[in-house]
């Protein structure tokens, strides 16, 4: 069923009581038209904790899965290993391989999408123009922001395979080996992909060549926090550090849009090790220092005093 965004927005201002209860219809039809036949993808994060505690107040002995990508968080490993009925599933291709083979993935999926195909792909003039500037371009090819058009020349690859190979694979795998359908806890307020596949397809993907239900497309983050709350659920102990996002622990999409200390500048001080590794062995600190994104914590008044510095030199 197709939707428009005043209906997500209209979902999106309802009480909570009033999106549990939706939420519950969703995940039952999903159920039932699939004979039972149907699991949680379950990463350890706020969101699939709420989905999974939702799912299994109905079904009580609906599976989850996991999967264990080598980049998740230890507070988020160490939560997922207190689920009861949890399937672990590890992708074929570490992260180091794929960066190796693919590229990194920076910006966001849509771009680094973009700069992947215009970097490898035999792309003529004409339709290399249509994609950089958007006039003429099909409907079903993204255009490379001009902001980012400067990646093209970057001496690193770029690309958005990671997430496909590390876990859409492994996910479509598992669902076409045991033949169950998927749900997860994503929700249309965490990107415009989200949303646009919401308003094209609805919470339960029924028609999809790869059927995918996600009953929590309506919510809110606020949702997440006042359900976990109101059932006193208990989460990864990551949240209690500062962090508000807890996919893969390298993962550079949208980290140019965050303040500091970002994602790395808090890894460095919470989880050294696993910093010194991303930006050493991997290569991160080179990417990071490309797109201008610091990756060094820096206490709050040596920040204050770069902000002042640069607006002076801004004058």
């Amino acid at each position: 069923m197709k939707h428009s965004m005043s209906d997500l927005k209209q979902k999106q201002s309802l009480s909570l009581g009033a999106k549990v209860r939706m939420t519950i219809n969703r995940i039952k039809q999903w159920y039932e038209h699939w004979d039972g036949r149907v699991y949680v993808a379950f990463s350890g994060g706020k969101d699939s904790t709420v989905l999974l505690h939702l799912v299994r107040s109905i079904y009580p002995d609906v599976v989850a899965v996991f999967f264990d990508t080598g980049l998740e968080y230890p507070e988020v490993r160490d939560f997922v290993k207190t689920i009861d009925n949890v399937i672990w599933l590890k992708p074929k291709m570490p992260f180091n391989q794929v960066i190796d083979k693919y590229g990194y993935p920076v910006v966001s999926k849509e771009q680094a999408q973009c700069i992947y195909e215009l970097r490898t792909q035999n792309v003529s003039p004409e339709s290399r123009a249509k994609r950089l500037t958007g006039v003429g371009k099909p409907s079903g090819q993204r255009t490379l922001s001009l902001k980012w058009q400067y990646l093209l020349g970057a001496p690193f690859s770029i690309s958005h395979r990671c997430c496909s190979i590390m876990k859409k694979r492994p996910a479509d795998a598992f669902s076409k080996e045991l033949g169950l359908k998927r749900m997860t806890g994503t929700m249309a307020g965490d990107s415009r992909l989200r949303a646009a596949t919401w308003i094209k397809q609805g919470c339960n993907a029924f028609d999809s060549s790869k059927p995918a239900s996600a009953p929590l497309s309506f919510w809110l983050e606020s949702d997440i926090w006042a359900y976990i709350q109101q059932e006193n659920l208990e989460y990864s102990e990551i949240y209690n550090m500062g962090y508000d996002r807890t996919g893969c622990m390298f993962c550079m999409f949208g980290v140019h849009m965050e303040g500091e200390p970002n994602r790395f500048q808090r890894m460095q001080k919470t989880h050294p090790k696993q910093w010194k590794f991303c930006m050493d062995k991997l290569g991160l600190r080179e990417v990071l220092k490309y797109i201008g994104v610091p990756c060094e914590y820096r206490e709050p008044d040596e920040m204050l005093f770069n902000l002042k510095t640069k607006g002076q030199e801004n004058d």
